[in-house]
């Protein structure tokens, strides 16, 4: 979380109708900043701390593509869901995001993906990384034919990712069954 007070989301189209929307949605759990283009999306978060955003992949001036990958390259690691008309593809493994959702989108939709997104920002980087590619393989699964998958060498390798951040999550899971989880417990009172 961001500070004191409700997290603080950021919410990032090129039609400010849709965040005017978004943020009307969101209102009673969050506070909403919204933006209309990629520059004003990196300008915002150059001055504030966000606990999740959600990204449109396709904008004049600036994709969310683009947005994403300055915000990985200064160290922001909070969650982000593209959201957005663009169908995935292969191309979306390579990509540091936690969830896509394909628009139109509804109210009940967003506000799940937002109040997930929410609750990974305090999971582990090893949860976060397994939600993030499951979460990616699930999208592909559904957008693409199966043959389209065995014959793509990036979704093979994203299946084996899968399987190792699996492990690595069960790992640190045990870990904290094992008594690091009270002495957790402790330091947070």
């Amino acid at each position: 979380m961001t500070g004191d007070g409700p997290p603080t989301i950021l919410a990032v189209d090129d039609e400010p109708s849709l965040t005017t929307l978004y943020e009307a949605w969101l209102a009673d759990d969050y506070r909403v900043e919204t933006a209309s283009s990629a520059e004003a999306a990196l300008e915002l978060v150059a001055e504030e701390s966000f606990d999740a955003a959600m990204l449109d992949r396709q904008m004049p001036g600036g994709t969310g593509d683009e947005v994403l990958s300055e915000l990985r390259a200064r160290n922001h690691d909070f969650p982000v869901v593209m959201v957005t008309g663009v169908d995935p593809d292969t191309d979306i493994v390579e990509m540091p995001f936690d969830d896509y959702l394909v628009k139109p989108v509804g109210k009940r939709e967003v506000r799940r993906v937002v109040r997930s997104l929410v609750a990974r920002g305090s999971y582990n980087d090893q949860l976060r990384e397994y939600f993030a590619l499951a979460r990616k393989r699930a999208v592909l699964e559904a957008a693409c034919d199966r043959e389209t998958l065995e014959d793509s060498a990036s979704y093979r390798a994203l299946t084996a990712s899968v399987d190792d951040a699996a492990a690595r999550a069960d790992a640190a899971r045990a870990e904290l069954l094992d008594g690091a989880f009270e002495e957790a417990a402790l330091d947070f009172g």
